[in-house]
């Protein structure tokens, strides 16, 4: 029996003005999400992922309009909810975890405070209660010497502890969907695979799903059940992620899977593929493919605009390019 549909998004947009005009941050996006399932959205630094998110989680700020045709999570319409009611879901049912560790914590409190406080938001319970759940949670997240660590504060620790203290703070009410804003960009290599495989581990343990938003298709390998690819606000191919790595049918995605070094095939100095140009501004009307102007592919057509149409079971891109 397939599982029920924990997330499900339908035609998001996303519209924030700007002295330059009204900029189309997310345009058309469709989501859906199972228990236990990692999606990831993928895409160059522009493309609308963390705008996503942040209409996920109803961190968008006021001048920011928000649409879909359908934005449910377990059931619950996030669209006609209050501000009251998105709230006691942030941190609790729905949890995030930020890019840059040192600038969401608060410097002026400690580990312990900020940890103790989402638990005693959301849960009934004592001080003594939420701080053995953070100590017990600082442990799972492989902090040694937990006890002694809530009484720091963030400056004391180092990147990658910083970044585990998140994932622990994002785990104290037992979230059903975790959103993770490209969480590794800001460690090196070494802690970025600790943070991967931490992950994956407290996903299995506690049956969350997981929204994984980054750049890099390395990490997407290794973690992701599905995979979208995003490009100027669009979803512009939707596969699962053996799919997609095997026989990309977007021109983007092929170019981004181009520019990864492949163990064995790419010899040592041999220059890497690029994507020419950069990812244009949403803003204005918007026509066609926002991708004609780098694309090797271009043709009659890519003027008008293409729907996200399924090419192969489970495989959808908006292009075209016959598969």
């Amino acid at each position: 029996m397939p599982e029920p549909t924990l997330l499900a998004v339908e035609d998001l947009r996303v519209d924030i003005p700007t002295p330059a005009g009204r900029l189309h941050a997310v345009r058309g996006v469709d989501l859906a999400l199972a228990h236990g399932e990692t999606l990831s959205i993928v895409g160059e630094s522009g493309c609308g992922k963390t705008v996503t998110a942040l209409a996920l989680m109803g961190l968008l700020p006021a001048s920011a309009s928000v649409t879909a045709r359908r934005m449910t999570f377990a059931g619950e319409d996030l669209l006609t909810i209050g501000e009251r009611r998105r709230s006691d879901l942030r941190g609790n049912r729905i949890a995030m975890i930020f890019q840059e560790p040192m600038t969401s914590l608060n410097p002026a409190y400690t580990i312990g405070d900020q940890l103790e406080e989402v638990l005693r938001r959301h849960r009934a319970v004592g001080r003594a209660a939420a701080r053995e759940r953070a100590v017990w949670l600082l442990e799972k997240v492989g902090i040694t010497g937990a006890g002694a660590r809530l009484g720091q504060y963030p400056h004391q620790l180092s990147g990658g502890l910083r970044q585990r203290v998140m994932i622990a703070m994002a785990l104290m009410c037992e979230p059903a969907l975790i959103v993770a804003d490209e969480p590794t960009t800001a460690l090196d290599v070494t802690i970025q695979a600790q943070i991967l495989h931490l992950l994956k581990a407290l996903q299995r343990e506690f049956r969350m799903a997981l929204v994984l938003i980054t750049h890099d298709l390395g990490i997407v390998a290794r973690v992701a059940d599905r995979v979208a690819v995003m490009y100027a606000g669009e979803i512009v191919e939707s596969a699962p992620v053996a799919a997609l790595f095997a026989s990309p049918l977007h021109p983007y995605t092929r170019g981004l899977l181009d520019c990864i070094p492949v163990p064995g095939r790419t010899r040592p100095g041999e220059p890497l593929g690029v994507i020419p140009g950069q990812v244009p501004a949403p803003i204005g009307e918007l026509h066609g493919c926002q991708f004609r102007n780098r694309c090797a592919h271009v043709r009659p057509g890519c003027e008008s605009n293409q729907p996200l149409a399924e090419a192969r079971p489970g495989h959808a891109k908006r292009c075209l390019l016959p598969a």
